[in-house]
């Protein structure tokens, strides 16, 4: 018998409320398996089991709100997995201990999550509400859903049928992100000294080099500048590895994975940073993949909570609409954020001769207890090399 847990899903929870169980008691569980929809300050997250067993019995009902590592549910002959379905962990242990987490992080590439195309017939419904409706003898078709996207809810289900509603509705309440957002960044700035760098850095090669890539790629599988630029990132953190990792228990923890959280401003307000994993092993296609595939499921509340867990750096893009420049908070435990403004035509000396160049400020905020400047403007030394050589990325 084990048990499953309300996991922690950054720094800025210590409560969450089941808004889900996809699974019922006596269903078998693999590894990988979506097991609950867990709701906190931040969303909903989908909250996998990385083990395999039957579920024995459900703990905690839809609706309630229990704190970071009170049991959800139990798991009958449990079998431990070799590794996680999802990443490696990303905090390595120090260097008098054993544990699973000094292995090596897998050489494979994580995948992207691929949602299954729906006709346009369809109704959008989540698998519970699916359940519920069945239930309840409601016809969803032509229901309007009150979910992210249309999608329609339990809520909605039992709204029709005049039953009594008993689970929230999927989603995120900006207000509620916005105070998590401030209890998270004003621990930052009053625990971690900040110290802050930026360079200009040329986008011409990059550019000229995307635009000859895409026009032989088909519209789908074109490349976007935020795919460059998120493997720029990881790339320079192999090189720069004291920047990479977590500060607990008064000292830093690097990582041997590169996790970057994406930084993804949600529709009506608010903002989450999810991990793109084992960032510095994808292709440019699989890192485009991932960035659109991340996007989508932020904004339809379909995020994965192993996906919130362990990202080892942050990196916020504010696009081709946003300011020049961005100087980050440091999410904690992370050591650093990486930040880039928007592109902008600058004067810049190119072979001697003043031109006209896309040039973009990226700017690094990082944990002075950790690194110093010196280890910082490596960091942005290597990212701009790296995006000088689009074509080796």
């Amino acid at each position: 018998m084990s048990d499953f847990l309300m996991p922690s899903l950054g720094a800025d929870m210590d409560k969450g409320t089941v808004v889900e169980w996809l699974k019922k008691p006596g269903d078998h569980i693999e590894r990988g398996d979506v097991l609950a929809v867990v709701e906190t300050q931040k969303g909903a997250f989908e909250i996998e089991v990385f083990e395999q067993g039957v579920l024995s019995e459900i703990l905690v009902p839809v609706g309630t709100e229990v704190p970071v590592g009170a049991v959800l549910a139990r798991i009958d002959g449990m079998v431990a997995a070799k590794a996680p379905a999802g990443p490696p962990p990303a905090v390595a242990p120090p260097a008098t201990a054993a544990s699973p987490a000094a292995a090596p992080p897998a050489t494979r590439p994580i995948p992207p999550r691929r949602e299954a195309p729906r006709s346009a017939e369809r109704p959008r419904i989540s698998p519970a509400a699916a359940r519920r409706a069945a239930e309840l003898g409601v016809d969803v078709r032509g229901l309007g859903g009150s979910g992210p996207g249309g999608a329609i809810t339990i809520a909605d289900v039992e709204a029709v049928a005049g039953a009594p509603i008993v689970a929230p509705r999927r989603g995120f309440d900006p207000a509620a992100m916005r105070q998590a957002i401030a209890t998270a960044m004003a621990r930052s700035k009053r625990e971690i000294p900040h110290y802050y760098l930026s360079l200009p850095i040329d986008l011409g090669r990059a550019t000229e080099w995307l635009a000859e890539e895409n026009a032989r790629r088909d519209v789908g599988r074109r490349l976007l500048p935020a795919a460059l630029l998120l493997k720029a990132v990881a790339l320079a953190l192999r090189e720069v590895p004291q920047l990479n990792g977590f500060w607990i228990d008064d000292a830093p923890k690097l990582s041997s994975a590169i996790h970057v959280g994406w930084a993804i401003s949600l529709r009506g307000g608010g903002l989450m940073a999810p991990a793109i994993h084992d960032a510095d092993r994808l292709t440019l296609d699989q890192a485009m993949a991932a960035l659109r595939d991340l996007v989508t499921r932020a904004r339809t509340a379909r995020i994965r909570g192993s996906e919130m867990m362990n990202p080892t750096v942050t990196v916020t893009s504010l696009g081709e609409r946003g300011a020049d420049s961005v100087l980050g908070v440091i999410y904690p435990p992370q050591l650093a954020i990486v930040g880039f403004g928007a592109p902008r035509m600058a004067a810049s000396i190119v072979d001697g001769e003043i031109r006209q160049r896309p040039m973009v400020q990226a700017t690094l905020a990082a944990d002075h207890r950790a690194s110093d400047g010196a280890g910082g403007s490596r960091l942005l030394a290597a990212i701009d090399r790296h995006l000088q050589k689009p074509e080796t990325l």
